[in-house]
């Protein structure tokens, strides 16, 4: 049995955990303990089956260990048990049927809308502080009067240690709505990190398909205002399984990183990368005429194809690595899902006459040229 699973509450009742020798810890001290514990227990979960550290393991080993995914530490008790390997694409594909999906998707709807309730609850605490202040000015000037006339003593001093006390409170109001502030905004910190981990992938760092939606979206709105023109296009690496099947899975994740980071060059304000799914990527250029978007990814892909990579695990060349690519207008398509299917049978295309291309949609694939 691996040793991550008797943290689980799996191991035979035989098994002893062991206890702390010598005196009790302290809180401080068991806390400690359980901190060093706990980062073990993730450390046997990736050595045990031999994954890489990445944000999506750590993710998967800590839910495992701690309960958040039983259903996933199930499936991999079986999958270990028939002696099959754990690798990050099973994982992806296990967490594909996993009804945390739709717990991710609502989420990052309740994201949304959170940043909209702080903002409100921000705009009445910045009111609140500033009639606070206002106030006490005022009470402030009205002792002063106070002090200057000559009422009955007593009703003067009763008068003064009222508004005092009053004052202070004012005070104390005040400093808490700061406090508040503070911390709601240590928590708008917290929901963008949130977001921006909801919406990058795991495995390339690139935007992910739910991003590559709202990016679509947003630069459909920014491009039809702004009079640009939009392009779209999917790009796909050509022979994945055969890399997959030769190399093995973890290998063939290094060849996705690969082809991420160089399409990712390409990226700046007006060009946004996404990794669309499994071996396939997409990519958004506004302002940008086809011609002159077929030339940043062909470009792309004659860096890919002119590589020579190796596998440093055990030093087996991988071959040419391409990748084959469709694009099209996506302004002049009637719908987005129009504009995609066009870019998608554009890609269509590039396969069917060889791979290692990319192609506009509706033209002829551009002939080959060779690489040396």
């Amino acid at each position: 049995m691996p040793r991550w699973r008797t943290w689980l509450g799996v191991a035979p009742k035989s098994t002893p955990q062991p206890a702390p020798e010598g005196a009790p810890l302290s809180p401080r001290d068991a806390a400690l303990h359980a901190r060093r514990r706990l980062i073990a227990q993730v450390a046997d979960f990736l050595i045990d089956h031999e994954l890489e550290v990445l944000p999506f393991t750590l993710s998967i080993a800590y839910d495992c260990i701690t309960g958040g995914s039983p259903r996933l530490a199930q499936l991999i008790h079986e999958r270990t048990e028939k002696g099959l390997p754990i690798t990050l694409r099973w994982l992806e594909d296990a967490q594909a049927v996993q009804p945390r999906d739709a717990t991710a998707e609502a989420m990052a709807t309740l994201v949304g809308e959170l940043e909209g309730n702080l903002s409100d609850i921000g705009r009445t605490m910045d009111g609140a502080r500033d009639a606070t202040g206002t106030y006490s000015v005022a009470l402030e000037g009205h002792v002063a009067d106070l002090q200057s006339q000559s009422p009955d003593a007593d009703l003067v001093g009763r008068l003064t240690a009222l508004t005092r006390r009053m004052l202070d409170h004012t005070r104390t109001v005040a400093s808490e709505l700061t406090a508040s502030a503070v911390r709601i905004g240590t928590l708008q910190v917290r929901l963008d990190e949130a977001r921006r981990l909801a919406n990058q992938d795991h495995l390339t760092g690139l935007p992910n398909r739910r991003a590559f939606d709202e990016l679509f979206d947003r630069e459909m709105r920014e491009a039809t205002l702004g009079g640009e023109t939009l392009c779209v296009a999917f790009c796909d690496i050509d022979n994945f399984k055969r890399i997959n099947d030769t190399h093995g899975h973890p290998a063939g994740d290094r060849i996705i990183r690969y082809v991420a980071e160089t399409l990712g060059r390409i990226a700046d304000a007006r060009c946004h990368v996404t990794r669309h799914g499994g071996e396939e990527f997409a990519v958004l250029l506004r302002g940008a005429s086809l011609n002159e978007a077929w030339a940043r990814l062909d470009a792309a892909r004659e860096e890919i194809a002119q590589k020579r990579l190796i596998n440093r695990a055990n030093d087996t060349p991988f071959g040419r690595i391409t990748f084959s690519g469709g694009i099209a207008d996506a302004l002049a398509a009637r719908t987005r899902s129009a504009a995609l299917k066009a870019a998608d049978d554009a890609l269509y295309a590039a396969k069917q006459a060889g791979r290692n291309r990319v192609v506009i949609a509706g033209q002829a694939p551009e002939p080959l040229r060779k690489v040396a």
